[in-house]
């Protein structure tokens, strides 16, 4: 019995601190995001907690100054590309590597984690190199370009466990009754994987709206994503007001916000699979 009751005081303990640690993280966040708020709506600079004055006039100076509507399109195409080319072609390889065994296997997905594990400077210099060489510096290709490097191993490592919960026998049976390779793989093979080509695409698409290092040593000034014009207007010390950064951050927070809720309203993973599992 008294082990009964220490166990529970023991798993009633542990609840405390792991919610109070999730408030206290949270209330954090949301601090630090109200701050941001705030100094973008202050009249002038407050040495106070909160502004004397509200404004939204540094809203509509950071949209005209820095052509706002201009960086979140660009900002949106370059996502779209790369999460497009990255699913196409890691489908089909994450097949391969989930079907077939052949030699230097593991040297590949091995391959495909560097990408991930090291830091990106460490190959965002030479492949920026690259990309100068063939002049697709301050160009969409260019931009799209590098982010499919670290973008296409990711997608497959993400896929490669969803195409190996896919039995073999329904290839077979598909074979049986006369599908071909290009059949299987479009009518069988792709609904039954969509649930990972989600998951796979929304993680892609945080990725690259967040994605500074790659974006900003080959944009300029016809290619720039907001990431990258927010970090230039905040090392320009002096030369902005903060108030006009501040509500660029904004901005950018509430960019990301609505393309991640997009993205989970129209292409949940989880309710996809709930979706098979109940077929």
């Amino acid at each position: 019995m008294n082990g009964h009751r220490w166990s529970r005081h023991r798993v009633t303990l542990t609840g405390a601190v792991t919610w109070s640690g999730l408030w206290v993280f949270v209330g954090g966040l949301l601090l630090a995001v109200a701050s941001v708020v705030l100094a973008s709506l202050a009249q002038r600079f407050s040495t106070g907690w909160l502004p004397e004055s509200y404004t939204t006039g540094w809203y509509t100076a950071a949209w005209s100054d820095f052509g706002l509507g201009r960086l979140l399109l660009v900002t949106v195409e370059v996502a779209v590309a790369v999460v497009v080319i990255s699913l196409v072609v890691a489908l089909p390889t994450a097949y391969v590597l989930s079907r077939l065994t052949f030699p230097g296997k593991r040297l590949l997905l091995l391959l495909f984690l560097v990408p991930q594990v090291i830091p990106i400077m460490t190959y965002a210099v030479p492949l920026a190199t690259l990309v100068y060489m063939l002049r697709l510096n301050d160009s969409l290709a260019g931009i799209v370009l590098v982010n499919l490097v670290p973008s296409i191993p990711f997608a497959v490592l993400v896929l490669i466990p969803f195409v190996d919960q896919v039995d073999p026998r329904v290839e077979h049976a598909a074979r049986v009754f006369g599908a071909n390779s290009p059949r299987l793989f479009v009518h069988v093979l792709a609904p039954l994987l969509v649930p990972g080509l989600l998951a796979a695409g929304v993680l892609i698409l945080v990725r690259v709206v967040g994605q500074f290092e790659l974006t900003f040593l080959v944009s300029g000034p016809n290619s720039e994503t907001l990431v990258v014009a927010l970090y230039g207007s905040a090392v320009q010390a002096g030369h902005l007001a903060s108030q006009q950064i501040n509500a660029m951050s904004v901005v950018y927070m509430l960019t990301t916000l609505i393309l991640l809720l997009v993205a989970l309203r129209f292409v949940d993973p989880t309710s996809v699979t709930a979706r098979h599992r109940s077929r």
